[in-house]
């Protein structure tokens, strides 16, 4: 997410703010602007699902969600009364939560709601830590993936990580799983991915997803026509970036994913206990 678009909805949410009897609040037609919502109805069904998910969670339904009337203007300069809802910033994190993530708005809301803090730069660095999150999760996929496709190929285990280590070698020119390990300082026992920058995970994960489709599409059998697929695919996404003025070897270690997933983690329960109170 840009920084630009992360400012401008960063002001929204904040103008959006109001208090109603003394504890923040969002108006729900008002996020139903800002998360693109162009029908009412169709919003409710999302702030329906979560109040499912806040009497799950043991809170109060009227203490997050309490039904108010809102004025309007229409066009010929007379008021009318719609129906809205004050929704508390535990109620709003959690019809987020349950909104369309392909919005964008809907995305930035779930970190916007979900830290107790008004600082637009800490909210930053949480999106970036999701995206991350997010890509590693992906690359895990596109290894399982990637996995089946060798197996059923005449590849196995042991196989498929020499296949690995031979990518890794042919993407960080020349550096292999190890090397790459000693040079970052991780531990012999830990995935290198969990070490690495957003985009060298995605880097990997893009050539994975080439030789799962290259290796059915060529019909490919054995440990090494495969071996050297992966190694091509590899060396493509290395000339790609490096013409970009990107070298995947010297990026410098990223923070520990597992410490990442956990400050996220341990954000998204401060929510419900702080959700009374007004941001720093």
């Amino acid at each position: 997410m840009k920084k630009e678009l992360i400012a401008e909805l960063f002001l929204q949410f904040e103008l959006a703010a109001y208090d109603y009897k003394g504890i923040e609040c969002w108006s729900a037609r008002e996020l139903q602007e800002i998360f693109s919502y162009t029908d009412w109805r169709n919003f409710l069904k999302v702030i329906d699902k979560a109040k499912d998910a806040c009497i799950n969670a043991g809170e109060k339904l009227s203490d997050h969600f309490v039904d108010v009337n809102k004025m309007v203007e229409l066009g010929s300069g007379a008021q009318r009364e719609l129906e809205d809802i004050a929704l508390t910033r535990y109620a709003c994190y959690i019809v987020a939560q349950n909104g369309d993530p392909s919005k964008q708005s809907v995305a930035f809301a779930q970190t916007y709601f979900a830290v107790q803090t008004r600082k637009q730069e800490i909210i930053e660095q949480r999106l970036l830590d999701i995206a991350r999150v997010s890509a590693r999760e992906k690359l895990t996929k596109s290894e399982k993936k990637l996995s089946g496709v060798l197996y059923e190929r005449g590849v196995d285990s042991a196989g498929f990580a020499i296949i690995k280590s031979k990518g890794d070698q042919a993407l960080f020119g020349g550096f292999s799983t190890g090397d790459m390990k000693r040079k970052l300082g991780v531990s012999s026992v830990r995935p290198l991915a969990d070490f690495l920058p957003t985009l060298t995970i995605k880097a990997k994960d893009f050539a994975n997803e080439l030789t799962s489709h290259n290796v059915i599409e060529k019909d490919l059998k054995g440990e090494a026509p495969i071996s050297n697929e992966h190694i091509e695919n590899n060396l493509a996404v290395r000339k790609m970036l490096k013409e970009r003025g990107v070298q995947p070897e010297a990026l410098p270690p990223a923070e520990d994913l597992k410490k990442v997933t956990r400050r996220i983690e341990s954000e998204d329960k401060k929510i419900i206990k702080g959700n009374k109170k007004k941001g720093n």
